[in-house]
């Protein structure tokens, strides 16, 4: 195999998840060139993954929304001469690109009637497995081995430069040690309340000296001012100031990254960081993060979370609000003192 095609799914989280196929496919054929495909919000992430080449941009809501533009699509994709494709995502319309593309083996889950498809059909699990193990299960099927299931990410100097250079003007120094708060998240359902957010910053300023830094994207800047407001120079806010790659770096040089259920939880585990992750109405068996950095999760069983559950209007939040400040607090001194 000398050109392989990933079509990967939408998200951070699951791309994250993705990452350790890229590694098994350089490792099963050294000579390849490996190209993911995926909607343009994941590209500068999958810069991060060892082993990808090269990227295709796949943007059905936006670029490629019109048969027209995606049959432009199929032509770029017929141009890159492509051996095989992996297709980690379930569409049937992106099964259906690469079949017109005239890849000629095509690998995938036969689901949505798509079998038609594809050259490899795979059976769907029939027992719930972590969302990594259905994607590894892609590559595994067509006897390519995944020795290393650890999802990594790849930060360079020149990253670890700049954040180092935006944090220095914040005042934090090469030596100086901190933590990062990152509250935000796609869905409001697996957010902790803003309040209990912020009688845990006042608990962290009031009995320690840890530095504590908030993170997040431009979306989450209301919630981060709700959060700092009237805090001292003890917290530093860099919502929406951070590119993904900054973002990764500062990750890297925190001492542990406190968070819900996200994106920035599985890429700050990815390089490296320990995380205190806070679970409430996902299962951390499915979703927990597979880093090769320290983890701890704090979850309460409260019956409707027993299953993962997607009940996104639920108006008591209960399973988050059933996670106390106490808890979360003591977790920090407890993983803060163990890497000392």
């Amino acid at each position: 195999m000398k050109n392989i095609l990933v079509v990967n799914v939408n998200w951070l989280g699951d791309v994250v998840f993705s990452s350790p196929i890229f590694k098994a496919l350089k490792q099963f054929y050294p000579e390849a060139r490996v190209v993911c495909m995926a909607p343009e919000r994941v590209r500068l992430l999958a810069a991060h993954i060892e082993g990808v080449d090269a990227f295709i941009c796949l943007d059905e809501r936006n670029q490629q929304r019109s048969w027209l533009a995606k049959w432009r699509l199929v032509q770029t994709i017929k141009k890159e001469r492509f051996d095989i494709v992996f297709l980690l995502h379930r569409s049937w319309t992106r099964a259906l690109l690469v079949y017109l593309a005239g890849i000629p083996v095509r690998v995938g889950y036969d689901v949505k009637r798509r079998g038609m498809f594809l050259t490899h059909r795979i059976q769907e699990p029939y027992t719930l497995l972590h969302r990594s193990e259905i994607y590894l299960k892609v590559v595994e099927a067509y006897r390519i081995p995944v020795n290393d299931r650890t999802t990594t990410l790849i930060v360079n100097d020149d990253q670890r430069r700049d954040i180092g250079n935006i944090l220095k003007e914040r005042g934090i120094s090469q030596n100086d040690r901190f933590i990062v708060f990152n509250p935000g998240g796609n869905w409001n359902l697996k957010r902790w309340p803003v309040e209990q957010w912020r009688k845990l910053l006042q608990r962290v300023i009031a009995r320690t000296d840890i530095r504590v830094i908030i993170s997040g994207a431009e979306k989450d800047k209301v919630l981060s001012d709700q959060l700092i407001s009237g805090q001292g120079s003890q917290v530093i806010d860099l919502t929406g100031q951070t590119s993904l790659s900054e973002l990764m770096a500062l990750f890297e040089r925190s001492d542990l990254l406190v968070t819900a259920d996200s994106g920035p939880m599985h890429i700050g585990h990815s390089v490296g960081t320990a995380v205190l992750a806070l679970f409430g109405p996902t299962r951390p068996e499915l979703t927990r993060p597979l880093g090769p950095g320290p983890l701890e999760v704090l979850q309460y069983e409260i019956g409707c979370n027993q299953e993962s559950c997607y009940y996104l209007d639920c108006p008591q939040n209960t399973c988050m609000r059933a996670i106390s400040v106490q808890d979360v607090y003591q977790m920090i001194i407890k993983l803060c003192h163990d890497m000392k």
